[in-house]
C-alpha cells in the first residue's frame, strides 16, 4: 500500500492502476496506490463508444486511470471506468502518482540513512509534511527551496529535518526563474570578514519570506554574487530586494563600505 493512502479507494476516486488480464468482458486490473488489490473494468466502462475489440483500448502490463465506480470490501470488489477519465484528469493523476512515488523513494532513503523504519518516519515526518503542504513531495520540494526552516515549521523532529534536507536539496529539482546581482562589501573592523560573513548568511533568510532561496557565492574578497530563485519574476525581484535592503542596513553601523550592482 502507498503511503498515505488507505486501504480501500473510495467511490469516485481516481486511481492507477495495472493491466493484468484481458478478458472478453472486460479487464482486470491491480490498483498500485492500494496494496494491489485486483479492480474490474467492465468492458461497458472502456469506451463511449462501441467496443469491438477490447485490446485495441487496454493491455496487459499497461498503466491506466480509473474511476472507481463501486467498492465492495466484504466481496473485495472494486467495479472501475475509464470511459469517465478524461485526458486532462488522467495526465493530472499520472503526474500526482509519479510525484507520489518518488517522494516515497527519497523517504525510504532517508529512513535507511537514519537506520529507522520507512513507515516509522513516515509516521514521524511525512505525515506532517502532507499536512502543512499538501502532500509528501510538496513538503520535500518545499525544503528544496527552503532548506531546513520548511521541515521544522511543520514540526518534523530536527534530527530527521537535517536528513530530509539534504536528500531533497540533492534529489528535487526546483523550478522558478534566477536573479542575480553583485554585492562588494568592505570592513576596517578587526573581525571584519567573520562579520560580512556573518551578515550575509543572515541576510539569504529574508528571502524565504517571499517564497524564495537565495543563494551568495565569493567572487574574490571583496566581491560576492547573490543569486535569488522563485517561482516567478515578482518573488524574485522582491525577494532580492529584500536580502540587498537588509545587508545595506545591517552593514551601515559597521567601518566599513558596501554596494550593489545588479547583474
Amino acid at each position: 500500500m502507498s503511503m498515505g493512502k488507505p486501504e480501500w479507494p473510495e467511490i469516485g476516486d481516481l486511481v492507477v492502476a495495472t493491466v493484468v488480464r484481458v478478458e472478453r468482458h472486460g479487464a482486470y486490473v491491480s490498483l498500485d496506490e492500494h496494496g494491489n488489490k485486483e479492480g474490474l473494468l467492465h468492458i461497458s466502462e472502456i469506451s463511449s463508444r462501441w467496443v469491438r475489440n477490447i485490446r485495441n483500448h487496454v493491455r496487459e502490463r499497461q498503466k491506466v486511470v480509473l474511476q472507481v465506480m463501486r467498492v465492495v470490501p466484504a466481496r473485495e470488489q472494486i467495479d472501475l471506468s475509464l470511459r469517465r477519465v478524461t485526458q486532462d484528469e488522467r495526465r493530472k493523476k499520472l503526474e500526482e502518482w509519479k510525484k507520489h512515488r518518488k517522494a516515497e523513494t527519497l523517504l525510504r532513503s532517508a529512513a535507511t540513512e537514519l537506520k529507522m523504519d520507512a513507515d516509522d518516519l513516515y509516521a514521524k515526518a511525512g505525515i506532517k509534511l502532507a499536512d502543512q503542504y499538501g502532500s509528501l513531495y510538496a513538503g520535500f520540494e518545499a525544503a528544496a527551496k527552503k532548506g531546513i526552516e520548511a521541515l521544522l515549521e511543520a514540526n518534523v523532529p530536527k534530527k530527521i529535518s537535517k536528513t530530509l534536507e539534504g536528500i531533497a536539496k540533492d534529489k528535487i529539482v526546483v523550478k522558478g526563474v534566477t536573479i542575480q546581482g553583485e554585492l562588494e562589501i568592505t570592513s576596517m573592523e578587526p573581525k571584519g570578514v567573520e562579520e560580512i560573513k556573518s551578515t550575509l548568511l543572515e541576510a539569504t533568510k529574508m528571502a524565504l519570506e517571499h517564497d524564495a532561496v537565495a543563494n551568495l557565492y565569493s567572487l574574490g574578497a571583496p566581491k560576492y554574487r547573490i543569486e535569488v530563485t522563485a517561482d516567478d519574476y515578482k518573488k524574485a525581484e522582491a525577494a532580492l530586494e529584500k536580502v540587498v535592503r537588509f545587508t545595506q542596513e545591517v552593514w551601515a553601523s559597521h567601518d566599513g563600505k558596501i554596494s550593489f550592482n545588479r547583474g
